[in-house]
């Protein structure tokens, strides 16, 4: 990764920051993009004195806001001149109901409509910066989600779960569209499932799940070997489309198959984030 500069978003904790981490340690230029500045500069200093890469940079934005989006691509785009990978990792699980300024259920603005959003807006970089990849952290979850076009970010009707779920089948649709939509560019776009991780993830929205789940759960690090192996690996050099789990091709629900879900499910974002 020797002379590449690689974004991971949602970088401060779990399996963003294991990846952010490894790619630091193979020598990327990484850039952080984090919400919490008093967590997020604690763990970038951690990054460059465990790999003693320097080049381990920080841009905060709050992902769920699309004004806050568009000013970090900003941000990003005014400092540095290539892209080789963009890694899509921020999301959240919400317990109650929420809405963000943009009128939108902040599970499905961050989770999906927020990488992409950034996505598209450094697609022009990406391109120029190609043979580039683009990783969007999925969910096995994704198998209990469904687009619902009627309601497609729960506003209406909101259940936590199936609304995280519904949010995880949206980024594997984005990332097969997006394959698509890139071919003969250079440029790579795949999904993954990191498994079962025992982070800081959903922590206050889930009850027991520190008691219950948490000891069968996979570390941080290796929760991240997924991401950090579609981010660097030249055994995956022009495989695009693609849904991951343990560093392999997995099958997914065939909802996540659907070209005409794929392409609604786009163009249904553009108009909720204000793209053409």
């Amino acid at each position: 990764m020797q002379g590449k500069t690689v974004i991971v978003t949602g970088a401060n904790s779990g399996i963003g920051k294991e990846t952010a981490l490894e790619l630091a340690r193979q020598g990327a230029r990484v850039v952080m993009i984090c919400r919490n500045p008093d967590k997020s500069r604690p763990v970038q200093e951690v990054i460059i004195r465990k790999t003693g890469n320097r080049q381990v940079e920080l841009l905060l934005a709050d992902l769920s806001v699309q004004a806050e989006v568009r000013r970090v691509a900003q941000e990003f785009l005014g400092k540095y001149d290539r892209l080789d990978v963009l890694v899509n990792n921020a999301g959240l699980v919400q317990k109650r109901r929420q809405i963000t300024s943009d009128g939108i259920e902040i599970q499905f603005a961050t989770n999906h409509l927020a990488p992409f959003l950034l996505t598209n807006l450094l697609l022009d970089l990406l391109k120029k910066s190609a043979p580039a990849r683009v990783i969007t952290v999925s969910s096995g979850g994704h198998w209990a989600g469904h687009i619902n076009f009627n309601d497609i970010d729960s506003s209406k009707r909101f259940n936590m779960w199936l609304a995280y779920c519904n949010s995880k089948m949206a980024n594997i649709l984005f990332a097969r569209e997006l394959a698509k939509r890139l071919e003969g560019t250079g440029v790579t776009s795949n999904a993954l499932h990191p498994g079962g991780v025992n982070t800081g993830f959903a922590v206050g929205q889930v009850p027991g799940i520190s008691d219950f789940l948490r000891p069968m759960m996979l570390s941080p690090a290796s929760g991240a070997k997924t991401s950090v192996y579609l981010a660097s690996s030249p055994e995956v050099e022009g495989i695009t489309g693609e849904y991951f789990v343990r560093c392999k091709k997995a099958w997914t629900r065939p909802e996540a198959k659907n070209s005409a879900v794929m392409k609604r499910l786009w163009e249904e974002s553009a108009r909720m984030t204000g793209l053409t």
